[in-house]
C-alpha cells in the first residue's frame, strides 16, 4: 500500500471522481457526452471513445489534485495509456490524483428488496494486474431497493467478504451498498445498513482499511460515526441520480462526508465544446463539488 497515497485519502481536501461507467453504461455515457452510436461499429470503437472522453477529462487543467483526491477507474481504462503512461500512473505521478479500479461485474437479479453483485469470475487476476498498475483501491456496488432486513444483510456480508479478499493484496476496497434514493422507506433501509456495517467493522482486524461509498442519507450526518470508525479511511457519497444541485447541496448538510460523483462531476459535459468551454464547465463542476465536500 502506497502511504502516501494512504494519507492523502484520509486527510486530504477534496473528493473521488467516478469515471467508472462500463459494459451496458458506457453507450450512454457517451449519448450523454453527445457521441450517438452511429459513430462506433463494435466494442473496440465505443471503447476507444470513451477512453477519449475520460482523457479529455483527465488531462483538462480544471481536473487536479487542488480539489481531487482520487478517480475510480474501469478495467478497460486502467489497461489504456494517457501520453505514454497506463492511465493509473498518469493520474498518480502527472496530476496527484490517486487510482482506484472499478471491479464488480455488475447486478444481480433483484431478491429479498436487493440486487447484490454478480459472481467475480477472475477476480484474483484481476487484483494481480491492479496492483502491477499501481492501482491503490478497488470499488464494487450492490444496490438496496426495500428495507429488507434480511437483503440488507446479505448485501454487506457479500461486500465484506470479497472486500477482505481485496484487502490480502494491499488494496482498499470501496464497499458501495447503494441505497435507492427513490425508495419510500429509505431512512429504514440505511438504519439496518448502518447496523450491518457497524457489526462488521468490529469484527475487522486491527490493521484492515475499508472504505464506504453510500447514498447521501435521508438524517443529515447520520453517518458520522462511520466516518469516525478507526477502520474506515473514508466515507464517500454517490450522487444516486441527484442532479449535481441536487447532491452538492445535500452533502453540504453532512460534515465530513465527501463526493464520489460520476454523472453530477460530468453534466453537461460535451463532445462538441471547445476546449475553452469544456474546461470552464469542468472548472465549475468540481468547483461547486469540492466546497459540498469541505463544509
Amino acid at each position: 500500500m502506497n502511504t502516501k497515497q494512504l494519507d492523502r485519502i484520509h486527510t486530504g481536501k477534496g473528493f473521488i471522481a467516478a469515471l467508472d461507467q462500463s459494459g451496458g453504461s458506457t453507450p450512454k455515457a457517451l449519448l450523454q457526452y453527445g457521441i450517438q452510436e452511429d459513430r462506433y461499429s463494435n466494442e473496440e470503437e465505443m471503447f476507444e471513445l470513451v477512453h477519449e472522453m475520460r482523457t479529455r477529462i483527465i488531462k483538462s487543467p480544471a481536473f487536479n489534485s487542488s480539489h481531487i483526491l482520487g478517480a475510480i477507474l474501469f478495467e478497460n481504462t486502467m489497461d489504456r495509456s494517457i501520453d505514454g503512461q497506463f492511465t493509473a500512473d498518469y493520474l498518480w505521478e502527472q496530476k496527484g490524483i490517486v487510482p482506484f479500479l472499478k471491479i464488480d461485474q455488475g447486478l444481480a437479479g433483484p431478491e429479498n428488496g436487493v440486487q447484490l453483485m454478480k459472481p467475480i469470475p477472475g477476480l484474483d487476476e484481476l487484483l494481480k494486474r491492479a496492483v502491477q498498475k499501481n492501482i491503490f483501491g478497488t470499488k464494487m456496488r450492490s444496490l438496496i431497493k426495500e428495507a429488507n432486513p434480511a437483503g440488507i444483510q446479505k448485501v454487506v456480508e457479500q461486500q465484506f467478504a470479497v472486500a477482505m479478499q481485496i484487502a490480502a493484496y494491499g488494496l482498499v476496497p470501496i464497499i458501495e451498498p447503494e441505497v435507492d434514493i427513490h425508495m419510500a422507506d429509505k431512512g429504514q433501509a440505511e438504519r439496518l445498513l448502518k447496523q450491518e456495517i457497524s457489526t462488521r467493522l468490529s469484527a475487522l482486524g486491527k490493521d484492515v482499511k475499508v472504505m464506504l461509498k453510500l447514498s447521501i442519507p435521508s438524517e443529515d450526518n447520520f453517518y458520522s460515526d462511520l466516518i469516525q470508525d478507526p477502520h474506515v479511511v473514508r466515507v464517500v457519497a454517490l450522487s444516486g441520480g441527484y442532479t449535481q444541485a441536487e447532491a452538492n447541496d445535500k452533502l453540504a448538510h453532512n460534515h465530513g462526508l465527501i463526493a464520489s460523483f460520476s454523472r453530477a462531476l460530468s453534466q453537461g459535459l460535451s463532445d462538441q465544446q471547445t476546449d475553452e468551454e469544456f474546461n470552464a464547465l469542468l472548472a465549475q463542476s468540481t468547483e461547486a463539488i469540492y466546497e459540498a465536500s469541505i463544509t
